[in-house]
């Protein structure tokens, strides 16, 4: 699992296109809002929360079509699955890569897009925590997605289709831990409901990923 987490990394730092695609459409989107809804600092944090957080889902999923894809190609994927590697053990490494190589960089990016949403400053840091947990968890659920697409035709059509639905309550749990410490509350039941979604999908979606590239 180890060696496969660093192999995709060191992928990453050969070919950092995707990660920078994935931040630059982050900081893009969240830059558009002020353009489409007025620059009133008083809208713009209101819309902050769910326009923050919405923003760097979809620019996690940018990368999630080639997770398995490209090794699925050239066949690596089977010498994998048949070098004795564990199919769960092989996409929790997947998943894991992904959030280090597109949900760091994210979350590096997050004070700048709260600077352009006018989102308070005493709230960045729960942006950052919430965001954080809230890319583990899509990294997560789409590593499932990616397998269970991976042959399928238009799977990249798909991808989106199956993990956004799942996706849901991470956005709402997210965006309420921003808005509460941006409004001076408390966000930390928020979080909790985020940090428990993500110990859920921690075991349950590498398994359900392997078993789906077992059969695949």
């Amino acid at each position: 699992m180890i060696p496969v987490f660093l192999r995709e990394l060191r992928l990453a730092l050969r070919h950092p296109a995707e990660a920078l695609a994935a931040v630059l459409f982050f900081v893009i989107v969240c830059a558009l809002f002020p353009f489409g809804v007025g620059p009133s600092p008083e809208a713009l944090a209101r819309l902050a929360p769910g326009a923050l957080v919405t923003a760097a889902l979809l620019a996690a999923l940018l990368p999630l079509d080639r997770l398995f894809a490209a090794e699925a190609e050239d066949g690596s994927l089977d010498l994998l699955l048949t070098a004795g590697l564990p199919p769960a053990g092989l996409a929790a490494a997947k998943a894991a890569a992904h959030w280090a190589v597109t949900g760091v960089p994210l979350l590096l990016a997050a004070p700048v897009s709260s600077a352009l949403l006018a989102l308070p400053v005493e709230a960045w840091g729960v942006a950052v925590l919430a965001l954080g947990l809230a890319s583990a968890v899509l990294s997560l659920l789409g590593t499932l997605g990616a397998a269970l697409t991976l042959g399928a035709r238009r799977g990249g059509v798909l991808l989106p289709l199956l993990v956004l639905p799942l996706a849901v309550p991470v956005v709402i749990f997210a965006a309420g831990a921003i808005e509460a410490a941006s409004a001076g509350g408390e966000p930390r039941p928020f979080l909790l409901l985020l940090g428990a979604f993500l110990a859920g999908a921690l075991p349950l979606a590498p398994l359900a990923a392997g078993a789906a590239l077992r059969e695949g």
